[in-house]
């Protein structure tokens, strides 16, 4: 007898449904946050490459096609079950060193870029293909071009005041719209050389000398010596377990442990109904971002009751309204299975362009806060990045969604579906969400539970299904017989596919 997939996170059957399918395949599977990019994660397996290989391909893919979100002027980070352990990945860059001060943008809000050196530290310790092998189909689409979706013209012309405020007036990328076919030819030369190079070359001379230049020419203080600096931390990853499932989450110095908190008092709640549970749900929320300064505590958090009313809403509206990032997930042949996100913080980072090299930098300092996550000198502020890994006995799988402050909430509920409601990945994926947000609860106006919660005191505000702000799900698993499986989101541009 065929033994059947993980019930924990059981696979619909049939096609007739709205929600979107998840894809078996048969030796590797990827989801992520643009068509492109899981293209290039599919190609890297076929080649024979690893699950973090693949990972890598269709970060690198993000990078050129999704630069309001990510890029390599930004951060990763990373989960990764190699089959043996677990290994959180932190590929974050601090603030200068010479920096007395730090803004929300432009060019003091710049922290060191991490995500380069992560590709190459989990490339060195996973990886099966020549990095250029993976950078492959990033250079040849930032070299001859790619369609501007409507979205992206949009956003950049959103955001051109900031543009032009962060001394970015050179920036190919100003009034660009939509269907333009634009190529990057800075980029493709800089993932080019970083294939062949590798991070010393990035954080050596060549790379942030130049970058150094052009920040410090509009008024900031990163330095060379701030690369040299530089180092990606790998580390063991947060655990909780949740209706006998283990939970692996995002160590410092993100948030992910907020995450841990809110599903070890869910668990203990056990609310007896699911009106009950999204009440009690977005309350835990709010109180576990009372504790979002001290995320450098870690573990030590997990333990930490979280007070709630359990009938009446208190609207304190701890998360904020950030709203980017990209996600890939993968899984391999081997039984690899990665969960990332990379990002620029918000859109298009602190819009310092940097047109030697074709790269936006990131405005990651301005998550540093007060208390415990005050800015000072050579500190890395508290992330937002919480990418996830759900391993049992019988599979696991690798999940995560942009979002900022919404992660935490969308991986709440999806999981909490999954686990404590046995909903299958597909409808648990596809059903309407929430968020909270500077104390009002943003709801997808189709959802079933917005009269009971408003009944019990939430300031509810009506959303169109499918807003930006309810993040897009991405994620691959593999089954207990071994097959992978993923699963898209119908929010954003998110995509999977399987091999």
């Amino acid at each position: 007898m065929t033994s059947q997939p993980a019930a924990e996170w059981r696979i619909a059957e049939g096609y007739s449904a709205a929600v979107r399918p998840v894809l078996t395949g048969c030796t590797g599977a990827v989801s992520a946050a643009h068509p492109l990019a899981v293209g290039a994660g599919q190609e890297t397996l076929a080649r024979g490459g690893s699950a973090v290989d693949a990972a890598i391909a269709a970060q690198a893919v993000l990078c050129v096609v999704s630069p309001d979100a990510c890029g390599v002027g930004g951060d990763l980070f990373a989960i990764i079950d190699d089959g043996v352990g677990q290994h959180a990945v932190s590929g974050a860059g601090a603030a200068p060193l010479g920096a007395s001060t730090c803004t929300d943008d432009g060019a003091g809000s710049i922290t060191v870029p991490g995500l380069a050196d992560a590709w190459a530290e989990m490339h060195s310790r996973w990886g099966k293909l020549d990095l250029a092998t993976c950078l492959n189909r990033a250079i040849a689409i930032a070299r001859d071009g790619f369609a501007v979706s409507p979205y992206l013209a949009r956003t950049l012309a959103a955001h051109d005041g900031r543009l032009v405020k962060a001394g970015s007036t050179d920036c190919p990328w100003r009034n660009l719209a939509s269907g333009t076919r634009h190529r990057q030819p800075a980029l493709a030369a800089l993932l080019q050389a970083f294939g062949e190079h590798g991070a010393g070359w990035f954080y050596g001379e060549q790379v942030a000398t130049q970058v150094a230049r052009r920040v410090q020419a509009l008024g900031g203080a990163l330095d060379v010596t701030d690369f040299k600096a530089h180092q990606t931390d790998v580390a063991a990853p947060l655990c909780v377990r949740f209706d006998g499932v283990d939970i692996f989450l995002q160590p410092p110095p993100t948030q992910g442990v907020l995450l841990g908190m809110v599903l070890n008092n869910l668990q203990s709640l056990r609310p007896d109904n699911p009106y009950a549970a999204e009440h009690i749900a977005i309350e835990l929320t709010d109180a576990s971002f009372a504790f979002r300064e001290r995320a450098h505590e870690g573990a030590a958090l997990l333990t930490q009751p979280l007070q709630i009313d359990t009938l009446r809403a208190a609207n304190r509206g701890g998360p904020r309204g950030y709203l980017h990032t990209a996600g890939v997930c993968v899984t391999d042949a081997d039984g690899m299975a990665v969960s990332s996100l990379v990002s620029v913080f918000d859109d298009f980072g602190s819009c310092v362009f940097v047109p030697e090299f074709g790269i936006f930098l990131n405005n990651r300092a301005g998550g540093f806060t007060s208390g415990p996550n005050a800015y000072a000198p050579g500190k890395t502020p508290v992330h937002t990045l919480a990418p996830a890994m759900i391993h049992s006995a019988k599979g696991k799988l690798a999940i995560a969604t942009p979002g900022a402050d919404g992660q935490v909430q969308t991986l709440l509920q999806c999981i909490d579906r999954m686990l404590r409601r046995d909903e299958d990945l597909a409808s648990a994926i596809a059903a309407p969400r929430w968020r909270s947000q500077a104390g009002k609860l943003l709801i997808e106006r189709n959802h079933p539970s917005a009269e009971a919660l408003a009944a019990r005191g939430h300031h509810i505000e009506f959303m169109t299904p499918g807003a930006m702000c309810f993040g897009a799900i991405a994620c691959a698993g593999v089954d207990s017989n071994g097959m992978p499986y993923a699963a898209g989101d119908w929010r954003r541009e998110n995509w999977a596919g399987v091999i």
